[in-house]
């Protein structure tokens, strides 16, 4: 379960709120973390090749340089948001980030273009975000 942020910190200053998951997280502990940070979203940025993912962060980048810092490849690191409010739904996961534009792997929008990137994302939050 992810942990609250002492009161009186701002978003993104303590060192607490990024961090990377391996094992399941709640949804109740994303949603404390996007009421925390934007109100409705957490931005998280998903390792396919690991299986993990970073959360917390105040920008895509903050996450995808964390996951850099251990091992990750940037081949492999798609941005996304999450909408906590919206587990289980189709709006729960926006693939939407500055980080997913890369032209040399076919990717030239924010989005996620490849059908089969998208389901990659899709199956490690599923496997890590949990009721």
């Amino acid at each position: 379960m992810l942990e609250p942020t002492p009161a009186g910190t701002v978003p993104g200053e303590d060192p607490t709120d990024l961090q990377v998951v391996r094992t399941p997280v709640t949804v109740t502990g994303l949603e404390a973390m996007a009421e925390r940070m934007f109100g409705n979203l957490v931005k998280a940025v998903v390792d396919v090749e690991r299986g993990i993912m970073a959360v917390g962060g105040e920008m895509h980048a903050d996450e995808e340089a964390l996951l850099l810092s251990e091992g990750s490849l940037q081949s492999s690191l798609w941005g996304i948001n999450l909408y906590p409010a919206e587990f289980g739904g189709s709006r729960f996961i926006e693939f939407d980030s500055v980080i997913n534009i890369r032209p040399r792997q076919g990717n030239r929008t924010r989005s996620v273009d490849d059908a089969a990137a998208r389901a990659a994302i899709v199956a490690v939050v599923e496997r890590l975000v949990t009721r």
